[in-house]
């Protein structure tokens, strides 16, 4: 079996969500297409209209109409499996006069949200998590702005942040150790918000938000790179998908892939508010491992488990370092990788923040393997399976609709 053909991968998932969030605080109506269909966005999008957001669906496309802050004095929301809205909704919200708790599923309510919280504490809301994780109690009003030091390079903390600032008096200004995702950013300049400054430091005043008439969402990065780095590893494969997102911010991943020797062509056709283009990926043969620095990680956070399928393929070494983060998402995706990937022969070590892989090896088929419910772990291991001519059992694999519910249909209309 082999990979060939183009694709369109769906609608950026983390521009998707930013758009339906930030409209709570944005005015005017926008006319949004190609937006993402996964349920996490389906989650964002449910959150807003709890909170006063017209959303109604025409077709391929979904008529927003901003809330311009005009939102309930109270309210409980379900964020689902989405730590983007949640954490996302805790910045909005704390800058509102109001009371309101946002909650999430059992996979949700593992993950960390004190250090959401503590910042938009300094700046004057009233923030309570139970236990450092949700559900979070949040009593918002008037903010101040702040100058805040990140402790990890996160977008979603960064977001939160910047979020509250564009509704404090004052400067609110946001240093991060390392460049991570500036999808936000560039919405809150795009939609007139007051916003100065480069990658590692940005700075925001009290400004109102105006959405664009119209908005394309470019195809999502992440999911395009499971097929990607799957046709770079398959005999006979290549693929090319079109219409994807090509923000650097984003696209780490193709730079690690070009470093180990991926045969490949990006062309980029657009970039406004964000770049977009094609990117074609092809079997090969002569793959070397590679180090990705801690730096690296936040450009290319989701594609690990697939990064470290291919490195089960190259010649050497490769090492993630600095990868600490991935233990804090649906689940710990560096011991999920290590473990699921090692019942398939790989030679793989997650040890502290480093995932260690010694390649190339040659993968055997298990009968069964666990996703842990975790989307990204979920095809990943069904791309492994291709690997080994198997359809191994996957536990949890429906979890891919969580980002992505159209994988399945691609696999089948690319496999020949």
């Amino acid at each position: 079996m082999r990979l060939n053909g183009e694709f369109s991968p769906p609608g950026d998932k983390s521009i998707s969500h930013r758009i339906a969030l930030m409209s709570v605080l944005a005015e005017r109506e926008c006319r949004l297409t190609n937006c993402s269909s996964g349920a996490d966005v389906r989650s964002s999008l449910e959150a807003v209209r709890n909170l006063g957001v017209q959303v109604r669906t025409e077709g391929d496309q979904i008529h927003i109409v901003g809330a311009g802050g005009r939102i309930p004095d109270s309210a409980r929301i379900d964020c689902g499996n989405s730590g983007t809205t949640m954490r996302l909704l805790m910045g909005i919200l704390a800058g509102r006069a109001g009371d309101f708790i946002l909650d999430g599923d059992g996979s949700l309510r593992r993950r960390p949200m004190e250090r959401v919280a503590l910042p938009l504490r300094n700046m004057g809301a009233t923030i309570e998590t139970h236990n450092g994780n949700c559900p979070v109690r949040i009593q918002g009003g008037s903010l101040k702005g702040i100058e805040y030091e990140l402790p990890v390079a996160s977008a979603q903390l960064k977001s939160a942040v910047l979020l509250a600032g564009i509704q404090a008096h004052g400067i609110t200004t946001v240093r991060e150790p390392a460049p991570s995702r500036d999808h936000t950013e560039r919405l809150l300049k795009d939609w007139g918000a007051r916003i100065s400054g480069t990658a590692g430091e940005f700075r925001v005043e009290r400004s109102g938000l105006t959405l664009p008439e119209s908005f394309r969402v470019p195809g999502d990065i992440s999911s395009a790179s499971f097929f990607l780095c799957a046709a770079t590893i398959i005999e006979g494969s290549e693929v090319a998908a079109e219409g994807v997102l090509l923000n650097p911010t984003r696209a780490g991943f193709l730079e690690v892939l070009q470093r180990m020797g991926a045969q490949m062509e990006i062309e980029t056709r657009g970039d406004a508010p964000e770049p977009w283009g094609r990117v074609t990926a092809r079997f090969s043969a002569d793959l070397s491992g590679c180090r990705i620095r801690a730096e690296e990680i936040p450009t290319l956070v989701d594609e690990v488990p697939i990064l470290a399928l291919v490195a089960t393929r190259a010649q050497g070494t490769t090492v993630f370092e600095g990868a600490g983060e991935l233990r804090i998402k649906e689940t710990d995706r560096l011991a999920a990788v290590a473990s699921q990937l090692g019942l398939m022969g790989a030679k793989i070590v997650a040890e502290g923040d480093r995932l260690v892989i010694e390649g190339p090896t040659a993968l055997k088929a298990p009968q069964r393997l666990q996703s842990f419910g975790d989307h990204r772990m979920a095809m990943t291991l069904r791309l492994a399976g291709i690997l080994t001519d198997s359809e191994p059992l996957i536990e949890d694999e429906e979890s891919t609709a969580i980002s992505y519910p159209e994988f399945h249909e691609t696999l089948k209309r690319l496999l020949r």
